[in-house]
């Protein structure tokens, strides 16, 4: 089977499994998905879900966020982990966001990237969710099963978003990369299948 054969087997399988995938952060705009994004580095959007309404009931606007300390934000998200840290970047960043793009998220990799707390898979988020551009955020899940699914052999997230991009349409990007992690999670997950799932089943993947 060729790599070609393979991706198609995967797009068909996940397309029909989760025709009309949704971003399972709750959010409400570009920035509350900025800050969800962030939020859920080394933390499970199910917990960053049950932390986001009290912290957005109290500041949901850059302007809002800036005018807090860290002091004051960490509190609302010291059950997602790096609470320190993610508390100085969110006031960090929200403050950049007011007084350098005038309260608006910005619409470009370079800007966004340049935000601190903001990595590459952050913004690429938020383009493709917020902005529509074409973006594949590749997270733990993809660079796991990407590999499993011989779909790359890239030993980064960089190698591995290049080699995906190389073989799905732009089009497709920004769905196949909330498939992918919705199946990681439902089928797939980091202990294993067993190789029964639908996909590993196709492919022929063994356990």
């Amino acid at each position: 089977m060729t790599i070609k054969e393979r991706a198609s087997i995967v797009s068909a399988t996940l397309a029909e499994l989760y025709p009309a995938p949704d971003i399972p952060l709750q959010h409400k705009d570009a920035y509350t998905l900025l800050i969800a994004v962030m939020l859920s580095a080394q933390c499970t959007d199910a917990r960053v879900n049950l932390v986001t309404p009290a912290l957005f009931a109290r500041a949901s606007t850059p302007r809002q966020m800036a005018q807090l300390t860290p002091e004051e934000v960490r509190p609302y998200i010291a059950t997602c982990g790096l609470s320190e840290r993610k508390a100085a970047s969110i006031v960090e960043t929200s403050r950049i966001i007011e007084e350098r793009h005038g309260g608006i998220v910005p619409s470009s990799f370079e800007e966004l990237e340049a935000l601190p707390g903001v990595g590459h898979k952050t913004a690429s988020v938020v383009m493709n969710q917020a902005y529509g551009h074409p973006a594949f955020p590749v997270d733990t899940h993809i660079y796991r099963l990407a590999r499993k699914w011989k779909l790359s052999k890239g030993t980064n997230v960089e190698q591995v978003e290049r080699d995906l991009k190389k073989l799905y349409p732009r089009r497709e990007w920004g769905a196949l990369h909330l498939r992918i992690v919705l199946y990681g999670r439902q089928y797939c997950p980091a202990r294993g299948c067993g190789g029964t799932c639908p996909i590993c089943s196709a492919l022929n993947i063994s356990p």
